[in-house]
């Protein structure tokens, strides 16, 4: 099959397409004599299931990591279920950060009650006002 015909099956774009090619996740496909690529259902699979990761929120390392077990399927999945955890952990932290986030948010939008004036607004004289602190990096693994 063509890239468009790919695209179309894993519901991505082909520039998505060979950026994952570029990236090592997805291989390289064979070329036709006129130097399409030609790709087969091996690539839909691969491609579905790096979707379907990057759906979950997963790095291009954590994918790459997964990739290389299922490259070695009589091995024991151990490694999977580490890796799927600590993703797990990177999940809540990004959580308590979101949280912390709408706390101040929520903190804000108390100093206006009411729509007024631009200039009596508590929202705008809050931002103005607060303490700017340094924006630390995130601690989950999106940085």
């Amino acid at each position: 099959m063509k890239i468009g015909e790919l695209a179309a099956a894993a519901n991505c774009s082909a520039e998505t397409i060979r950026f994952y090619e570029k990236e090592g996740l997805l291989p390289a496909p064979r070329r036709g004599e006129n130097n399409y690529r030609r790709y087969d259902k091996s690539h839909v699979e691969r491609l579905r299931f790096i979707r379907n990761c990057r759906t979950l929120d997963m790095t291009h390392d954590e994918i790459r990591s997964l990739l290389a077990f299922m490259d070695q399927p009589h091995r024991n999945c151990g490694p999977v279920n580490a890796l799927l955890d600590e993703h797990i952990v990177h999940v809540d932290v990004r959580l308590a950060e979101l949280q912390r986030l709408r706390t101040q948010l929520l903190g804000l939008r108390k100093q206006c009650a009411n729509a007024q004036a631009i200039e009596d607004c508590g929202i705008i004289q809050g931002l103005a006002s607060m303490p700017t602190e340094e924006k630390l990096p995130s601690e989950s693994h999106l940085g």
